[in-house]
């Protein structure tokens, strides 16, 4: 009977059966002496003592994580203040600016031109050197307008056709030619 309540206590200290599966054997009818019981008693309880102890060491990570997440975050700037001073805004008007662009698609005398904004731009092939303008070549550009939109008949919003009006300037780099051009 003492060897059952010894056990009982045990159970109730380590809140499971499933921690120690040395507590099965002993809830079977065998006999057993005192002293197999007192040891493993003793391994039990050495097990429980690690069991705590790997809780107190994951409830110090806990704390330990949950400082270092409490961090103040240091106010930096508004965005309003970083769109003010960005390089965006540093570039003033677009509208007459030159700057160079690249081909990424050909439809017969169409070329679509990609310079970096929102929008690419539709060139009509120049006669000069046409053959010379594929896809990849890179292109000079003066800017008209960034996006084209505008009110058709009957609508009261603007409409856009999701390009940039540009005219081209002339031709940077071929990948047909190994010569670089300047216009």
């Amino acid at each position: 009977m003492q060897r059952l309540e010894k056990l009982c206590n045990q159970i109730r200290k380590t809140n499971s059966v499933a921690s120690c599966p040395t507590f099965a054997r002993y809830l079977c009818t065998e006999k057993s002496n005192d002293q197999e019981v007192r040891e493993s008693l003793e391994k039990s309880s050495l097990l429980a003592d690690s069991i705590e102890n790997q809780l107190r060491g994951f409830a110090k990570s806990v704390e330990k994580y949950k400082t270092i997440t409490e961090k103040k975050v240091v106010k930096g700037k508004s965005f309003v203040t970083l769109l003010r001073n960005s390089k965006l805004m540093d570039l003033g008007d677009p509208n007459g600016r030159v700057v160079k662009g690249k081909v990424i698609h050909v439809v017969e005398n169409d070329l679509h031109i990609d310079f970096g904004w929102k929008f690419n731009c539709v060139c009509k092939r120049p006669a000069l050197h046409a053959s010379d303008y594929v896809r990849g070549s890179i292109v000079r550009l003066k800017i008209k307008e960034l996006e084209l939109s505008t009110r058709f008949l009957g609508s009261t919003k603007d409409l856009t056709i999701l390009e940039a009006d540009c005219i081209l300037l002339g031709l940077l780099w071929s990948p047909l030619r190994t010569k670089t051009y300047r216009v």
